[in-house]
């Protein structure tokens, strides 16, 4: 079992910048994706990006050539990078992880809004 724990949320100007982190009670090596999603008021929770073992970075086609995943397995960390930030980015931010031994944990989320 792993907890994880997001960090970097909060208020910023449309076309500002936020880096988002998600430190893990373990290693995270073990996991062979992960990912970040998000949930609007009144929406679906949604994918936004994630990294899988063997497999191209994926990003929604809404963030793409704006925000960048990342993983350090030694700090056991997942960070997500935001630029140019849109209101319609405004949503509660989670990362996942995910293996096929151990299934698939949450965090307990981090507030992002986009607003002037």
């Amino acid at each position: 079992q792993v907890q994880l724990v997001e960090s970097g949320g909060g208020l910023v100007q449309p076309g500002g910048s936020l880096r988002l982190s998600c430190a893990a009670s373990g290693s995270i090596s073990r996991f062979t994706t992960v990912a970040w999603y998000r949930q609007a008021p009144g929406k679906q929770r949604e994918l936004v990006a994630t990294i899988s073992t063997g497999r191209p970075t994926n990003y929604a086609d809404s963030v793409k050539g704006r925000f960048t995943i990342s993983r350090d397995n030694a700090k056991n960390t997942i960070s997500l990078q935001m630029n140019s930030l849109k209101p319609e980015d405004t949503a509660v931010y989670y990362c996942w992880v995910w293996s096929q031994l151990t299934g698939g944990y949450w965090g307990q989320g981090t507030q992002v809004t986009v607003s002037s």
